[in-house]
């Protein structure tokens, strides 16, 4: 397990460099920055036209006086049927989701699926460094198709692209109490099945039938034959 620990930190930083690189190049070629400041701009004109500042925090709204609060509520209503606003911030949340799911998208299918298949038994980088494999549950070696569901059923889509779908939702407000309890729920289910499951298997192995091995100790069948 220490050494399934290291590799997946290496593996992690990897992965992190890969996809955040994608997702600066997407940002800055869907112009997010120029959404924000749209929405910025519209934020600014509500402020000055009814004195308030939407920046201020829970204590300093409820320190306002009754004109105090009220203009701070006619602009937060003005600027929610604002249509050029709500555009605006439509557009920051659509094109911040598009670009950190295909940057992850794009990180995972590098590092987790074509590096294994180059370095073949399933191996990224990590697990080359620490002498892990994965092999299908039956001794024989992994498959590319069972390699894709590992990675972008299990990895991406399940592990990866549901929690940070949710941490934007609550980032932006979106999300309240339903979100936190299915991270919760995704992070509990992971520590049970590597903790009671003989195989620490987690989730993404579970979907794709595989399980990680000493690579020095455990001899891979080519198939279930031999």
């Amino acid at each position: 397990m220490w050494k399934r620990i290291a590799a997946a930190l290496l593996d992690f930083f990897l992965l992190i460099i890969v996809a955040s690189a994608v997702i600066i190049l997407l940002m800055a070629v869907f112009n997010i920055n120029g959404q924000s400041e749209g929405f910025q701009s519209r934020c600014d004109e509500f402020e000055q036209i009814y004195g308030t500042d939407f920046d201020m925090s829970g204590e300093d709204y409820a320190a306002l006086d009754e004109a105090g609060k009220k203009a701070y509520d006619d602009a937060a209503a003005a600027l929610s049927a604002d249509e050029q606003a709500n555009y605006y911030f439509s557009m920051i949340i659509n094109l911040t989701l598009l670009s950190v799911t295909l940057g992850l998208f794009f990180g995972y299918l590098v590092t987790e699926f074509i590096l294994p298949l180059v370095l073949k038994n399933g191996q990224t980088l990590g697990k080359k460094a620490f002498g892990i494999a994965v092999m299908r549950e039956d001794g024989v070696r992994i498959s590319a198709v069972q390699l894709f569901a590992r990675t972008v059923l299990g990895k991406f889509t399940i592990e990866t692209m549901v929690p940070v779908f949710i941490l934007i939702m609550l980032y932006f407000d979106l999300m309240g109490i339903v979100g936190i309890a299915v991270l919760l729920g995704i992070a509990i289910l992971q520590l049970v099945l590597l903790i009671v499951n003989k195989t620490r298997t987690p989730i993404h192995d579970l979907l794709a039938h595989t399980v990680a091995v000493d690579l020095q100790s455990q001899m891979i069948f080519d198939t279930p034959e031999e």
